[in-house]
């Protein structure tokens, strides 16, 4: 019988210590969500458009001298931000899931930090900005040259749309969609949270396919763009309700 109790105890306490995981996670997704939002209204303010951003490295560097801000969130540093703050996120949903379905959960998890991880190293925000301060500062043709020559490297690695940056954007959608999936079959979430995260990652993987290989019609891959987003910033105020509620819970 005292072994019973003992076993129960550490059960309890085990419980307990993962409260703080819940809180952060939640806590993270929150931050995370206001630099959706925050990403959505500079997006609306400045157009949205894919074919209007500047195309080639010379126009970047010309963007990044008139406007530094602009130049970094036309590739993508708010983004990746909002990736890192995540991962907390991330962890939480595996750690609320883990007696009920931890091996999707688990995917899920992994593959959003190895889509994350591939995202921040392929981000050429950074970088291009320090190219623009060199190539502002060049005083030959040549220097400019080589300067451009290696902006649109970068831009080929890293820019939203290029075949370089293709798995940046699907891998993190990826995780989303299984670990919807793991939500709905784990029965810690509702059905209509799970859903709303499957069909949001789905819109946005199809998004990222159309701006990727047909570039013609990225004005069109926008109307999937919206929906996906809107269904995926439901997703996450629902689940991180439910985070807040497991830490209530398991103190």
């Amino acid at each position: 019988m005292s072994t019973t109790k003992q076993s129960s105890a550490e059960s309890e306490n085990a419980e307990t210590q993962w409260r703080s995981t819940y809180i952060v996670g939640g806590v993270f997704t929150v931050i995370t969500l206001i630099g959706v939002t925050l990403d959505v209204i500079i997006g609306n303010v400045t157009g949205g458009n894919l074919s209007a951003l500047p195309q080639t490295a010379a126009e970047r560097f010309t963007q990044f001298q008139a406007n530094p801000w602009l130049g970094l969130y036309n590739l993508d540093l708010l983004n990746t931000v909002n990736q890192i703050f995540f991962i907390p996120g991330y962890f939480a949903l595996y750690a609320v899931q883990r007696k009920t379905n931890s091996a999707y959960a688990l995917l899920a998890l992994i593959v959003f930090l190895v889509g994350t991880t591939v995202f921040v190293a392929a981000n050429s925000a950074l970088p291009m900005l320090e190219l623009s301060h060199k190539y502002a500062a060049a005083t030959t043709e040549s220097q400019k040259t080589l300067l451009a020559a290696a902006g649109e490297a970068m831009l080929a690695r890293g820019a939203h749309g290029s075949l370089g940056a293709f798995f940046s954007f699907i891998l993190p959608n990826l995780a989303g969609l299984v670990m919807s999936f793991a939500m709905l079959t784990g029965k810690v979430f509702s059905k209509a949270n799970s859903y709303m995260g499957m069909i949001g990652s789905v819109l946005m993987m199809f998004y990222i396919a159309l701006v990727t290989f047909s570039p013609s019609v990225k004005d069109m891959a926008t109307a999937f763009a919206m929906p996906g987003g809107l269904l995926l910033m439901a997703w996450m105020i629902m689940f991180t309700i439910r985070l807040f509620q497991a830490a209530k819970q398991a103190g």
